[in-house]
Formats: structure tokens, sequence, C-alpha cells
């Protein structure tokens, strides 16, 4: 009786087929390319096992390999920061348009800095203050914002600022944190159990922040100055009414492709500086 023939031998727990397979086990809806990265960020099989088991535990992709791609920059994200979303580069975007020659750009709840060090690789020379309350994304954002000459400040919005910027921000961005209280628990665990509170937690209906910036704005922002503001299609109404009642005229953007809504706002006749 002739031998049996081998069965087919597993893949190596190395190979590409069997990283995707854990991932997809998983629930990683883009297994494929997070295989790659990770194939790509490990030294060796020993470390690449150890990472696909981090991010087969729920950790955040950016959080395993250490950085998140953001507006063609790789911008370092470290544990207890929030990880930079692709929507939000519509808010860059939208900044560089309304404002393309801005010398001096805030970026409020900076996290990870991703915002303002993407607008300073656009504004060559331009001045770039963050600020952030949580000290975690103060030291995370220094990191990335330091190639670009940018300073960051630790405190709670406005008052970490320098009082010298006062009527001399031609772009004032801030990635507020927008969830209502009641939904936090409703986000994927990635984000609760991953992410820093502070920086998702906007308050009853998720607009506490925004409220505290846009009354603030007017007294920052340079002439043909812009207060840009992510939030959500729900809200939209709600944050245009607050821009209103602020003294800034403002509307909405909406990119369907992103799924990205961002209120811009600037002083109604003139900046305030008072």
């Amino acid at each position: 009786m002739p031998p049996a023939s081998p069965s087919p031998a597993s893949p190596s727990p190395h190979t590409h087929d069997a990283v995707v397979s854990a991932l997809r086990a998983a629930g990683c809806v883009f297994a494929e390319d997070e295989a790659r990265l990770l194939r790509s960020a490990a030294g060796g099989p020993g470390e690449l096992n150890a990472l696909v088991d981090r991010r087969v535990s729920g950790l955040p992709l950016e959080l395993v390999v250490g950085w998140a791609e953001f507006a063609g920059l790789r911008v370092t994200v470290t544990p207890g920061v929030f990880v930079p979303r692709r929507r939000t580069e519509f808010l860059v975007r939208q900044a560089l348009a309304h404002v393309p020659g801005a010398r001096v750009v805030v970026d409020l709840c900076c996290g990870s800095g991703a915002v303002g060090a993407a607008l300073a690789a656009a504004l060559d020379g331009a001045e770039l203050h963050a600020a952030d309350i949580d000290p975690v994304a103060v030291r995370c954002a220094r990191r990335n914002v330091a190639p670009f000459g940018g300073r960051v400040h630790e405190g709670d919005l406005f008052e970490a600022l320098p009082a010298g910027l006062r009527g001399r921000v031609g772009i004032l961005a801030a990635n507020v944190p927008y969830v209502p209280t009641d939904e936090v628990p409703l986000l994927p665990a990635e984000a609760r159990e991953h992410e820093p509170l502070v920086a998702l937690d906007g308050g009853p209906d998720g607009l506490d922040v925004l409220r505290r910036v846009a009354a603030e704005a007017p007294r920052w922002l340079a002439p043909g100055g812009r207060l840009l503001i992510e939030t959500s299609e729900r809200q939209a109404p709600v944050a245009l009414e607050t821009f209103e009642a602020s003294g800034l005229s403002a509307r909405l953007l909406v990119s369907d492709e992103l799924y990205a809504h961002v209120v811009v706002g600037e002083v109604r006749g003139g900046a305030v500086t008072t």
C-alpha cells in the first residue's frame, strides 16, 4: 500500500496569510492592509508575533506600530493619546483653503499635534502653537511639532496660550471632544478603552468645549483669521448658532467622502482684541 500523501503544511505563523487570518478572526476590517503594516514594522518573527498579539487583543493599530498616517505625515502616537482620524484631514484642507497665507497657527485640544503639524508642513515658516490639558498629549505633540519649530503648551484651552497671540491668529483649529457623555459607552472599544476620556467626552450634548472655544475665539483671531471646529452632522445646527452668538459669521463645510463636518467662522466686522 503506497504511503499516504502528506497533508498540506499549515502556513507559518509569520507568513502574510497567517497574519491576515489572525487579524480577520479578531474582526479587523482592513486585515490585508494591517498585515502589511505590522510585517513592515516588525524587526523579526518574535516582534511580529508580539505586534499581532497586541492588535488582536484590541489595541488600536496606530498604538501598536507607534504612528498614524495623517495628511501625508507620519505622526507619532503614544499610549494614552487620541489617535488622529482621517476625517480630520478635511479640517486641515479647509483651513488652508480659507487662510492660505496664515502666519500664525494655533492647534487647540491638540492631542498628538497632528493638525498643527499638518498645517505647519503646508505653511512654510508659519508660527505654530499647540495646546492640550493632558500632559501625556503635550509630551507626544512636542515630538510631532518639533520639526516645524512648533511650541506646545499645557493647560485649559486659551489659558495655556501666550497672551501675545491675541489678535494674531490666522488659523485657529480646534478638534474638540464632541461625543455626548451618555454616548461615550457606545463608542468602539478601541476608542473608549485606549483613548483618554478628556479627548472624547464633550458634555451632555457634546458641545461644551465647542461653546467655550467659540466664545473666546474672537479675541484671538487676526483680521481675516478663521476658527475651524470639527463636529457631527447632528450637532452642526447648534454649533452654527453657537458661532453666530459669539460674534462669528459661520458656515458648515461637509465632506461626504470622509463623513466630516467642520464649522468655520470669522469675526464679523473685524477682529476683537480686547
